[in-house]
């Protein structure tokens, strides 16, 4: 199943208040977060919210998946158990080193790609069965690597990591998203981040806030003017010009590409 992915919002999941308000809010993805958004001592109560409100409300979000605990975790086999509950449209799995790390879950998944292990392992992990989507987390990321940086998503080594993870993921037919801009009221520097993984060919990316949400979905959609140049190339035969620009099968292919996210 190919699943919209241009804004997912990821909701703390001891937060009953912003639990009710998310299931209103159009995201293409909404995430209960039972990892870094839940403080340990919070964990068991945050599962009983989670699966009050999955219970509970009608959504807007087309998806909506739970965050679970990371496989190295105390808390991992409890939050699995109320996937396997509650039946989420996906399951995310944070700090995956190997497609180990992905066995047994109930549901498809995303597998969250934050560490040094994670980040060379990443085709692997792509590869494994279930695996929708793969996700950069570049905070975590850039602790694993001692990179000298304290803003989420900022740093030397994100564009390498980008990169990387949306190769590994393409190969493998995966959707790839990248993490979220943890500055709020910058809609500039959001949209600067987005562009830049969108031009490596990102799906979307996690937001933090619901005011992101809107920015995102319009920062991975192609512009009336892509769409309109893509309808041009596939209105063309053999070998072309047009605008000053040869025009071949591998244009057209790039062409469909375009018109394919803007159906999506």
């Amino acid at each position: 199943m190919v699943r919209r992915r241009r804004s997912c919002l990821t909701v703390p999941g001891d937060d009953e208040r912003k639990l009710g308000r998310a299931s209103e809010i159009a995201a293409d993805e909404v995430i209960l977060d039972l990892e870094d958004a839940v403080a340990p001592a919070g964990k068991e109560h945050a599962r009983e919210l989670v699966a009050r409100v999955l219970r509970d409300h009608e959504w807007r979000a087309a998806t909506v998946a739970v965050r679970v605990n990371g496989v190295r975790t105390p808390w991992h086999a409890d939050d699995v158990a109320l996937v396997a509950e509650l039946r989420p449209d996906v399951v995310v799995v944070p700090k995956v080193e190997s497609p180990d790390d992905l066995a047994g879950l109930p549901a498809a998944c995303e597998a969250l790609i934050e560490t040094a292990r994670g980040l060379v392992t990443c085709e692997q992990i792509a590869a494994a069965p279930g695996v929708e989507a793969l996700v950069l987390g570049p905070g975590d990321l850039a602790a694993s690597l001692g990179v000298p940086e304290l803003t989420i998503g900022a740093g030397a080594h994100v564009d390498y990591a980008l990169a990387r993870v949306a190769v590994a993921a393409r190969a493998f037919g995966c959707a790839v998203v990248d993490g979220p801009y943890a500055t709020l009221d910058d809609e500039n520097g959001l949209r600067a981040a987005a562009a830049r993984s969108r031009a490596l060919g990102y799906d979307g990316k996690w937001c933090i806030h619901p005011a992101q949400v809107e920015i995102c979905n319009e920062a991975y959609s192609p512009t009336a003017e892509e769409i309109e140049r893509a309808r041009r190339i596939l209105g063309l035969t053999g070998v072309a010009r047009l605008d000053g620009e040869m025009v071949d099968e591998a244009n057209r292919r790039m062409a469909e590409s375009i018109l394919a996210r803007a159906g999506g």
